[in-house]
């Protein structure tokens, strides 16, 4: 009877555990977990309509800055030619100086040169800076990997 208690005992605890981990949250952002992230993460289908990848720098452009657009431009045609021709993935630089992109560069709160993700998918839009890539300079071939990778999860409505 005392092993039997013990199982039960144990049993319950572990579905708590569950029930608890599901209505914790993101612990990495503090925010609380979604029907949208839940579905994302048990691999859903995407409802991912359209992705920029945008490469924000100044006037004047260090060689590392000059490389991060240059890697991720090569990368998009390399990969996602059928993607960049539909417009469901539209690849830019973006001179962050001039006044006439402020408003993209205030819509993705950039502050420096910097590799930008925006998703636009059934629940609006999703801007995410990827800062990785700036480790990944000195090897072409990792970036490239990389970033594809990165930019494969987001069609597929993968944010994490």
């Amino acid at each position: 009877m005392k092993k039997e208690t013990t199982s039960i005992a144990l049993i319950a605890f572990a579905v708590l555990a569950v029930i608890a981990l599901l209505f914790m949250g993101d612990t990495r952002t503090g925010q609380n977990s979604t029907a949208r992230d839940l579905a994302i993460n048990q691999g859903f289908a995407s409802s991912v309509n359209k992705i920029e990848v945008f490469h924000f720098h100044g006037t004047n452009q260090c060689y590392s800055c000059k490389t991060v657009g240059a890697y991720a431009q090569e990368t998009i045609n390399t990969y996602y030619q059928n993607e960049v021709k539909s417009g469901k993935i539209v690849f830019s630089s973006i001179n962050y100086d001039l006044k006439e992109n402020n408003a993209t560069a205030t819509k993705y709160g950039v502050t420096g040169s910097s590799l930008w993700i925006g998703v636009y998918d059934s629940e609006g839009f999703h801007p995410e800076q990827n800062t990785n890539v700036w480790y990944k300079i000195g090897d072409k071939q990792d970036y490239m990997t990389y970033l594809k990778d990165v930019i494969g999860k987001r069609l597929e409505g993968n944010f994490s």
